[in-house]
Parts: structure tokens; C-alpha cells; sequence
């Protein structure tokens, strides 16, 4: 049995609201580390991101929906926290399922670009001008 070639082109998933907003993989993967830490501090932590920032983007998350996405407590008795609301975790698993129905959508498309690609180029860094 042979192994199909791994493919190294990836779609990224971007949707951009009418306005400034813009909903993307990083908002996502801050979520997931909100959903396993239980902070938005040691989330932004394992995405090398300040408090500061992370907290902005929930933050802009919040604020681009009717109902929020995390809700956070201050510190107290138990300490803060921060969890994503049932809403937050329905944008979450619609969004990874947007991203996998993109991806199945132009699975044909990428193994024809990866086919065709300069393999000398293949192992090269992005560009900035890409």
C-alpha cells in the first residue's frame, strides 16, 4: 500500500464582517486554549501572546456577536477564570467545521497545485508578498 503524498498547501479560513471585524484562526485557537486552561491569561501564554492582547481579541469576540462568546470572572475567593459560553463553543465547532468543509471542497484543486508545484520552491519559507 502506498501512502499518499502529504500535502503541504493548507487553506486558511478568514471571514471578514462589514467593518474591521474579522474572524480567523488565531480568535479560534484562543478559544481552544480558553477552553483548556480556564484563563485568558495562560491562553495567551501558550500562543506567546500577551495578556493584554489576548484579552482585546476576546474582547473584539464579544463584541462582534449578540450574545458573548467568553465570559470571564474576576479574581476572588477561587481566583478569575474564563470560559466559553455555549454560544462560544458553537462558534468554535462551526468554524472548524467550516474549515473542513473548505477543505474538502478544494481537496481536488490543492493536490493539482501541489502536483504542479516548483518542488525547489516546496521547502522554501513563505514570502512576504504572498
Amino acid at each position: 500500500m502506498t501512502k499518499a503524498p502529504q500535502q503541504s498547501l493548507k487553506p486558511i479560513l478568514r471571514i471578514s464582517f462589514s467593518g474591521q471585524d474579522r474572524l480567523g484562526r488565531g480568535k479560534m485557537e484562543l478559544l481552544e486554549h480558553i477552553r483548556e486552561t480556564g484563563s485568558i491569561s495562560a491562553a495567551g501564554r501558550a500562543m506567546d501572546m500577551s495578556y493584554r492582547r489576548a484579552w482585546l481579541l476576546i474582547s473584539e469576540l464579544n463584541h462582534m456577536f449578540q450574545e458573548p462568546v467568553v465570559e470571564s470572572q474576576r479574581g476572588g475567593q477561587k481566583g478569575g477564570g474564563a470560559a466559553l459560553t455555549p454560544f462560544g463553543e458553537e462558534l468554535l465547532r462551526r468554524f472548524r467545521g467550516m474549515e473542513s468543509s473548505v477543505r474538502a471542497a478544494i481537496a481536488g484543486d490543492l493536490e493539482w497545485l501541489e502536483a504542479n508545484r516548483n518542488p525547489s520552491d516546496a521547502a522554501a519559507e513563505p514570502r512576504a508578498d504572498s
